[in-house]
């Protein structure tokens, strides 16, 4: 049984980062890492990969070959992908003895809500290599001081959790940015519990753009909470403690944890419903060390 991550999230939310920082990490702690870079876009690699599309097929030559742009360049790479799949598949044979795999997909957000060729390629895997995968969506931090973009992060998160079908990570990546774009108006806990969204609807009224869209945002944020499923874990890619935290996470979401046990049925279910012990530093030590005190923070809010 090989475990592993799908690496996805909007372009500019960190993937090709994490993924250095994460093989990085999970070197350090004793485990053999393969990188298998899926985004053919990606053509300036930090790290060292085991396997890379474009020994396969490049989006340069797609675009001029096809005439096509760089987003329906990427759909034919991933359709492409999934027709050759056995390619891939006799790339990561070697690997499946004693490796844990991170896939670096592309950033086109498209492919992972709308499209079904990246999501056939993952499944086809998991199938034939009977790997467990843990999607790790990355969600840029800063988009938490933009109320309208913020629900729209939560609608791409619900959306591609639906689609894709697998255990699931959201993640604000860059949390150590987090204020860079502006003070958030909640504390961080609002954020990553998503709570009531009703009371982001003030902060947009403000927003002459955003106001006239009111009752088609009220509906949205609805949706988001009938569904109660989007939540975010936090990360700074360069803090080994917020990387190891996530470790934790993804372990326990894929069945790693597991890996190596040989106990009854009674003491898997002790690891499963095991407090997680570090969930007060996902919030309160995270706005604590990332985020500047205001005395004049509305708690009124919360």
């Amino acid at each position: 049984m090989v475990f592993g991550q799908v690496v996805i999230g909007p372009p500019g939310s960190g993937k090709t980062t994490y993924c250095n920082g994460m093989s990085q990490f999970l070197s350090l702690i004793g485990r053999k890492v393969a990188v298998i870079n899926l985004d053919p876009a990606n053509d300036s690699l930090p790290y060292d990969c085991a396997v890379n599309i474009e020994d396969l097929i490049k989006l340069s030559d797609v675009m001029m070959e096809h005439s096509l742009g760089p987003n329906g360049g990427l759909v034919y790479c991933m359709d492409y992908l999934e027709k050759n799949i056995d390619w891939l598949q006799s790339k990561l044979e070697p690997l499946l003895k004693d490796h844990y795999l991170l896939f670096d997909f592309p950033g086109q957000v498209e492919l992972f809500f709308l499209h079904s060729n990246a999501k056939n390629v993952i499944m086809k895997l998991i199938k034939k290599l009977n790997l467990r995968l843990t999607v790790v969506h990355l969600v840029d931090a800063h988009l938490c001081s933009d109320p309208g973009k913020y629900i729209s992060a939560l609608l791409l998160s619900l959306s591609t959790m639906l689609h894709l079908e697998l255990p699931h990570i959201n993640v604000l990546s860059k949390i150590d940015l987090i204020e860079s774009y502006g003070k958030l108006a909640f504390n961080l806990d609002f954020y990553t519990d998503v709570q009531n969204l009703s009371y982001l609807q003030r902060h947009l009224d403000e927003d002459p753009r955003a106001s006239k869209y009111r009752k088609l945002t009220k509906e949205l944020c609805e949706v988001i909470e009938d569904y109660s499923l989007v939540d975010f874990a936090t990360l700074d890619i360069q803090d080994k403690e917020s990387v190891g935290n996530l470790v934790k996470l993804i372990d326990k979401s894929n069945g790693y944890i597991f890996a190596g046990i040989d106990a009854s049925a009674v003491e898997f279910s002790k690891i499963a419903v095991r407090p997680v012990d570090w969930d007060y530093y996902r919030v309160a030590a995270v706005q604590e060390k990332y985020m500047k005190d205001d005395e004049n923070f509305d708690y009124d809010n919360n």
